[in-house]
């Protein structure tokens, strides 16, 4: 099966493309912070360039896989809006991954040390972050345990001591994602290690937006993947609204 695969919950804008013969094709773009994300002007012209690196028409696609979030409501919109766009006009199948599980996934997939799960974290702006923690499981997948609101970084070391109890027990956590880097000094007091700045990790993959997608069903309708905000836009927001504040950090847990 041919899959399409992008993500553009973040800043950056990631694109993968996995092959029949299960290799997979890769392209990012990842603007400076004070640049404008490239998610509406580089999307397409990404996947284009690697339908054309791997001699591929876009006819012969069988599958769009895109990152539903949480994340940038903009970037989010952009993304399953083109995803949605493509099933339709190719008449092709259409898979939503969760964007924390493809940061997860990669880093699950890098070797981690015996005992070691991942917390994925998405930078939420406000001060806050999206966040779920993963161990692998089998073949079929990993275990999660996540959380259906933005948390104060301070949070992270109670989501952690939840998913433990969730039978995630981990001896060490590596935690990957923008938000990783930007709240590091709480990660790291909670006793999670980050990698470098540097580090591929911290960065969504296109192609694992693929290999996630062949592990799912596709969608029946179109409408079915959508964008997961865990929060609402600010202009549908009460000024005197602080959000979802004071709830459980954690509210499910699944394998």
């Amino acid at each position: 099966m041919i899959t399409l695969g992008f993500d553009t919950a973040t800043h950056a804008t990631s694109v993968g493309l996995r092959l029949a013969d299960g290799g997979a094709l890769r392209e990012r773009d990842d603007p400076a912070p004070e640049e404008h994300p490239g998610h509406a002007t580089r999307l397409l012209s990404m996947a284009d360039e690697l339908l054309r690196r791997a001699g591929i028409a876009w006819s012969a696609l069988d599958r769009v896989a895109v990152g539903v979030g949480p994340g940038r409501f903009t970037g989010l919109r952009v993304g399953i809006a083109t995803a949605r766009g493509l099933a339709q006009a190719l008449s092709i199948d259409l898979v939503g991954v969760s964007s924390l599980h493809v940061l997860a996934e990669a880093a699950l997939q890098s070797a981690p040390a015996p005992g070691e799960g991942v917390l994925a974290v998405i930078d939420a702006r406000r001060g806050e972050v999206f966040a779920a923690a993963y161990m692998a499981a089998d073949a079929a997948g990993a275990r999660e345990a996540g959380c259906e609101h933005p948390l104060h970084p301070r949070e992270l070391v109670d989501l952690l001591a939840v998913a433990g109890g969730e039978g995630l027990a981990c001896e060490r956590w590596l935690a990957v994602g923008d938000g990783a880097l930007r709240f590091r000094e709480y990660l790291e007091a909670a006793g999670a290690s980050v990698p470098p700045a540097d580090s591929q990790l911290h960065r969504p993959d296109g192609a694992v937006v693929c290999e996630l997608a062949g592990r799912l069903v596709s969608a029946r309708r179109l409408e079915e993947v959508a964008p997961d905000y865990r929060r609402r836009p600010d202009a549908e927001r009460e000024p005197s609204q602080g959000g979802d504040r004071g709830r459980a950090p954690v509210e499910r847990a699944r394998a």
